[in-house]
């Protein structure tokens, strides 16, 4: 490597920022545990401290309900389960964070599904008294599914099995087989009793036997900052900037934020759809110009051709372009409670473009529960998920989901209101538990409307 790329790489991981995703059965704790991540790190603010400890007297609580610092909703603190995804952000000395605090409830798994799908790890907690359970599966099948790099398990409720390390070490074993099956490579498995505080932000006293961090030093700590280097270049066009001003006559920029990758100044360019090329001739980030930006910052780019580009467009190097496609195979979880047929005409909406299209076929639908599969279901309904045959009306340039979160993946609207219908994720996504991929469905090249 040379002293530039070293530069190069030192200047892209200067940043650190953790965004992490807790999930698990109800009652398990999820919403407690969050609770005293943000209180014993210091992360809340006093008067949000004060509503709480206000709520909790009015319930007879002589102690702060911490789960109440993120279940919002009145739905949420009357039923005392968390129905939306509660999103909050804090920061240590060593990390900044954004976490997704999801609901638990198999009827909201969708919910779960939103909140992951950006994450780069997933806390999911177990009861220690009910151990692995059919809902935990199917998050584990969940974060698999969306590729979360980095998992959790935290078997909560230490407290209440008198902190028995036996316990503890057969829920882990249990789990970690499970996640093997999904390809998941790794699970880092801690004790904690949210209500108590121990192994949460301080290691506990009555937990000797374990040795491993705490799941705030996990959090702080865990090595999940990527190489953009490595990745596909992916710059979506989300505004064409044009000032008409008498010092810059002839400037046009393309703005937007860079899906993947890095882009350089010189870097010969191809446009998606249209397939034209050029050379980008500069790169404008906060008003000052850099000779390269990398994935996730938000630049704008010229090009030394003036050519015909608007929102919706895709520029990738053009060594390293993705071929446009009409056709797509793709995993899908279904969001609406609207079902999902076959000849559904939808748009379909994949960075910042967005396309009519038509579901052509839905070859299967996956039992998280035990990973088989129903074959032609005839419909997706509402946490579903399965795989769709789509056909779109103009080609897009999307890369499988394993090799980009971002770029491969999408939604499907629906063109009357505008409602999200289903987030899909393309090519082969994820694997059933004998490591062989899901059905693609019949030949998707004939009978197309479009």
């Amino acid at each position: 490597m040379t002293a530039a790329e070293t530069a190069d790489a030192a200047a892209i991981s200067a940043t650190s920022l953790l965004r992490f995703a807790t999930a698990g059965s109800v009652d398990d704790g999820k919403s407690t545990l969050v609770g005293r991540l943000l209180h014993d790190s210091k992360s809340v603010l006093s008067d949000q401290l004060a509503a709480v400890e206000l709520a909790s007297r009015n319930r007879g609580q002589e102690t702060p309900d911490l789960a109440l610092l993120t279940d919002g909703l009145r739905a949420e603190r009357e039923q005392g389960i968390t129905i939306d995804v509660a999103y909050r952000y804090f920061a240590t000395a060593r990390r900044r964070f954004i976490l997704a605090d999801t609901p638990g409830h198999v009827q909201y798994t969708r919910n779960m599904v939103t909140g992951a799908s950006t994450a780069e790890l997933a806390i999911i907690l177990v009861d220690a008294r009910n151990g692995v359970v059919e809902q935990t599966r199917r998050h584990a099948a969940v974060a698999a599914l969306l590729r979360v790099p980095q998992v959790v398990l935290a078997v909560n409720k230490m407290d209440l099995v008198d902190y028995a390390e036996p316990v503890f070490a057969e829920i882990a074993a249990e789990f970690t087989r499970y996640a093997g099956t999904l390809g998941i490579p790794e699970v880092t498995a801690i004790p904690i009793s949210a209500l108590a505080g121990d192994n949460v932000v301080s290691p506990s006293a009555t937990m000797d036997w374990y040795g491993g961090p705490t799941v705030l030093e996990h959090l702080e700590t865990v090595p999940v900052a990527h190489d953009p280097s490595v990745e596909p270049t992916r710059f979506p066009v989300q505004y064409v900037i044009r000032p008409q001003s008498a010092e810059h006559p002839d400037y046009r920029g393309y703005a937007g934020q860079l899906a993947s990758g890095v882009l350089r100044v010189g870097d010969r360019v191809t446009v998606a759809p249209s397939g034209r090329t050029s050379v980008v001739e500069r790169i404008d980030l906060l008003g000052q110009s850099v000779d390269l930006a990398w994935a996730p910052q938000s630049v704008t780019v010229t090009l030394t051709d003036d050519l015909d580009i608007s929102r919706g467009d895709l520029i990738a190097p053009t060594a390293s372009a993705a071929p446009g496609s009409q056709d797509l195979t793709a995993t899908v979880c279904h969001l609406h409670d609207r079902p999902l047929t076959p000849g559904a005409r939808v748009l379909l909406k994949h960075t910042t473009r967005t396309v009519k299209a038509i579901v052509k076929e839905i070859p299967s639908r996956l039992t998280l529960d035990d990973l088989s599969q129903h074959p032609d279901p005839g419909q997706l309904a509402a946490n579903d998920i399965g795989r769709v045959v789509v056909r779109t009306a103009e080609p897009l340039a999307l890369d499988d989901y394993a090799v980009s979160r971002t770029t491969g993946s999408f939604l499907l609207i629906d063109p009357a209101d505008g409602a999200t219908l289903t987030a899909g994720m393309a090519g082969e996504a994820f694997t059933d538990a004998a490591g062989a991929d899901l059905p693609a469905g019949a030949d998707s090249s004939d009978g197309w409307d479009f």
